[in-house]
């Protein structure tokens, strides 16, 4: 087990698992599991789980497995399993030699539905699909039996013995439970246990053409692995009934108990990996990684850390009732982390030259600044300064308004750790009267840290010499959906709701030359930017990339200060 600190706040599930262990239920063990569907990319609602069923384990001193449901081989993909394994050991929890995967049971499973057959629990069904969901009825209306449940126990075994022996079509034939057609649970309606399926299966091959539904093959699986609090999303909570009737009906000597809690919904993500698939395969976005997404791979692309992750899953804390985190507070989690972690450095994402017409040419001055004011053991760097640097385009106006204190013409301000400078003249394009650049001229008595100058400048610039400078692309990221609803509604299409401008992407930014030998494992706070990191994927020796993880505003914060 992992020696991550994961703190889990009391909770309901935790007074359950308090109340198990004072009448030493399951011999006072507990035991986990996190069963991810091997068909996309974990997001971070799966990190909620992931740190709930790993948190448990860990501060019950008990055990976590990672099991793949791996029961769909029509979507399933080596790809997934390989991505799922990293996004679980990122966020800093590892299972040991505790990896399994439900088609490890598949021989366990089948032999369980024989015995399901033999007990006149179940039954092969030739209905249709459309025709099985005639017969279930309403939420309002009971359910019409199957014509074909009263067949015999010799007859149900031939024929499900012919289903594995490939004798039938696909979607001919099914195994269904035999519970009650009238039940006002409609998941007890004879639900399906088995379906035909001719699709390869990523490790079992062409062994099987039958394959085991989730809603039977996962409590069989809990039971195999001794799971003793099997923790599911609300969404279970209507399936808890099949979930014991199952353990009861194949009489399984550990008998696990789901426990449902609210799933993690964020304004302004979407949390379906049906629909993150889809974006995925129809274009929209740069891959399962692109730092839009609420994967894990995309956030952590993004430059998120796994810390921050933790932090955001156990402020939101675990309910009963669904509900939607303000993303804000997802921010305000990785600005509070990285506020403390992150290098500072100074980059021009849209420049503008400026020349210190009395500064001496050829003169270059190496200027110390602090690598981070938070951490003052991170020490402190140089920095080039010269007679021509880069300022933003926005740090200037011609014609200011009353209280803006950056720069114009015959206005001072201060170069961060360097000199006050004065703009004395505006350079413009001859054709467009874009202004291209500035002339200056500088206090050589106003020097950062030695200077002997009492006067006062309310502005202070970020800014690079333009002859030391490193050109850089950033890229700006900002919601993937526009809109906050939920993303959820049956009547929406969330791709309406997509921001065409969830990602500016600058091409001519100017970066300060230690950012040359930036690594993706750093994450840097560029002053009055923001906070980025560096691209591993679209970088290039000689012109780096840097996304930007998130701004330097935090409203959340200060919402829940005021």
């Amino acid at each position: 087990m992992t020696t991550t600190n994961t703190v889990i706040s009391s909770n309901f599930i935790q007074n359950i698992i308090n109340e198990d262990l004072k009448a030493n239920k399951n011999n006072s063990r507990v035991h986990t599991r996190f069963p991810p569907e091997p068909n996309g990319y974990l997001h971070i609602g799966h990190a909620k789980s992931i740190c709930l069923n790993f948190g448990i384990a860990n501060e019950y001193k008990g055990l976590c497995n990672l099991r793949f449901d791996d029961t769909n081989p029509s979507r399933e993909e080596i790809e997934y399993v390989e991505s799922i394994q990293e996004d679980v050991k990122w966020l800093g929890f590892d299972w040991d030699d505790r990896m399994f995967y439900a088609s490890d049971y598949f021989d366990q499973i089948y032999e369980y539905a024989i015995k399901l057959i033999n007990t006149g629990n179940a039954y092969v069904c030739d209905l249709t699909a459309q025709q099985i969901r005639e017969y279930r009825g309403t939420l309002t209306e009971p359910g019409t039996e199957s014509p074909y449940r009263n067949r015999t126990v010799a007859e149900n075994l031939e024929l499900f013995a012919g289903m594995k022996a490939g004798e039938f079509a696909d979607g001919s034939r099914v195994l269904r439970a035999k519970i009650d057609m009238s039940s006002p649970n409609v998941n007890l309606r004879d639900p399906i246990l088995y379906r035909i399926m001719r699709a390869e299966h990523h490790r079992t091959g062409n062994k099987w053409c039958i394959y085991p539904m989730y809603d039977y093959a996962h409590p069989i699986s809990d039971a195999i692995e001794g799971i003793t609090h099997s923790i599911c999303t609300l969404e279970f909570e209507d399936h808890r009934p099949l979930y014991d009737w199952l353990i009861a009906a194949l009489n399984m000597e550990k008998r696990p108990q789901q426990i449902e809690f609210a799933r993690l919904n964020v304004t302004n993500m979407v949390m379906s990996k049906r629909k993150l698939r889809a974006l995925v395969e129809e274009g929209l976005v740069d891959g399962w990684d692109d730092p839009r997404m609420p994967t894990l791979s995309g956030l952590r692309r993004r430059g998120y850390t796994p810390e921050a992750i933790r932090d955001f899953c156990e402020r939101i804390g675990v309910a009963k009732s669904n509900s939607t985190v303000d993303i804000a507070m997802l921010e305000h989690c990785i600005r509070e982390d990285l506020n403390t972690k992150a290098l500072r450095a100074m980059a021009v994402l849209r420049p503008l030259k400026v020349v210190i017409e009395n500064y001496p040419e050829g003169q270059v001055e190496e200027l110390e600044i602090e690598n981070n004011p938070e951490q003052p053991e991170t020490g402190m760097r140089t920095i080039p300064f010269s007679r021509e640097l880069y300022i933003e385009q926005d740090d200037f106006m011609e014609n200011p308004p009353k209280k803006f204190f950056r720069l114009a013409v015959g206005q001072e301000v201060r170069l961060k750790s360097a000199y006050f400078i004065k703009c004395e003249q505006v350079i413009r394009d001859e054709q467009t009267g874009e202004v291209i650049e500035l002339r200056c001229t500088y206090d050589p008595e106003t020097k950062s840290g030695a200077g002997t100058t009492t006067r006062k400048v309310k502005g202070t610039l970020h800014w690079v010499s333009a002859t030391h400078a490193v050109k850089a692309v950033v890229r700006l990221y900002d919601y993937l959906l526009s809109e906050e609803q939920d993303t959820e509604q049956v009547d929406k299409n969330f791709k309406d709701d997509i921001n065409p401008n969830s990602m500016e992407k600058l091409t001519s930014c100017m970066v300060e030359p230690s950012l040359l030998n930036a690594v993706p494992e750093n994450r840097y706070q560029f002053l009055r930017q923001g906070y980025f990191c560096l691209d591993a994927k679209d970088s290039t020796a000689e012109v780096p990339v840097f996304n930007r993880i998130v701004g330097l505003r935090d409203s959340w914060a200060k919402n829940q200060k005021a």
